[in-house]
C-alpha cells in the first residue's frame, strides 16, 4: 500500500480556543490514537491535500517533532459551510497486526454484457477490508468479463489473499444495466420474430 510522509507539531493545548488559533495559523487540529497513548498534533492544511481529496488510501507516517507514527485516516471533520477540514482522526497501524481500512475497486475486463448494449455500473467504489499493512494492496481488483446483461457483482462473490471482508457481503460492487437502446433492440427483436 502507498505511504504518505507528513510533518506534524504536536499540540499541548486542547478544546475549542486553542483548535480556533491553530485553524487560523493554516494548521488542521488532529488526533493518533490506539495502540497506546492518544497524541494530539497539527498539520499544514496545504500538506494534506494530497491525502484527501484523492479516491486512493495511503497509510500515513507522521513525523510529530521527531517522533515517528504510522496510521490509517479514520474520520474527516468538514466546515458545514466552506468545506474546509477541520479536524482529523487517525488510527495507528502496527506492523504485523490487522487494520481496517477503505481500498478502492478497480474493474477490469470487457463485460459480455456491455457487449451486448448494457451499461456497466460501478456501485461501491470503496470496499473495507482488514489485513496487516504488509498485504493491504493499492486497489481491489474485479474481474467483469463474465458479467452479463442485468447481472451484479457482489462483495460476496469476491476473494482476496490475506484480506478479510468487512463490507456486508450482500452489497453490490457493479452490475451491468440495460439501457434503453438495448431494451428498445430487444423489443423490436422479439416482434419481429
Amino acid at each position: 500500500m502507498q505511504t504518505l510522509e507528513i510533518k506534524a507539531a504536536k499540540r499541548e493545548a486542547f478544546g475549542k480556543k486553542e483548535s480556533k488559533a491553530v485553524r487560523a495559523a493554516g494548521q488542521v487540529p488532529c488526533v493518533i490514537y490506539g495502540e497506546g497513548e492518544t497524541i494530539h498534533f497539527s498539520v499544514d492544511e496545504k500538506v494534506l491535500k494530497p491525502l484527501i481529496y484523492t479516491p486512493n488510501s495511503y497509510i500515513v507516517e507522521f513525523d510529530i517533532d521527531g517522533r515517528k507514527e504510522k496510521g490509517v485516516m479514520r474520520e474527516v471533520q468538514y466546515h458545514p459551510v466552506k468545506d474546509n477540514v477541520l479536524h482529523i482522526d487517525f488510527y495507528r497501524v502496527i506492523p504485523g497486526k490487522p487494520v481496517a481500512i477503505d481500498i478502492p475497486v478497480k474493474l477490469t475486463g470487457n463485460s459480455e454484457g456491455v457487449k451486448q448494449g448494457g451499461k456497466l455500473i460501478l456501485s461501491k467504489r470503496k470496499i473495507r477490508v482488514n489485513g496487516t499493512i504488509e498485504n493491504l494492496p493499492d486497489e481491489l481488483t474485479v474481474d467483469v468479463t463474465t458479467l452479463g446483461l442485468g447481472k451484479s457483482i457482489f462483495v460476496g462473490d469476491l476473494k482476496f489473499d490475506n484480506l478479510d471482508l468487512l463490507t456486508p457481503a450482500t452489497t453490490a460492487v457493479c452490475a451491468v444495466r440495460m439501457t434503453r437502446a438495448a431494451r428498445g433492440a430487444a423489443d423490436a427483436a422479439a416482434k419481429a420474430q
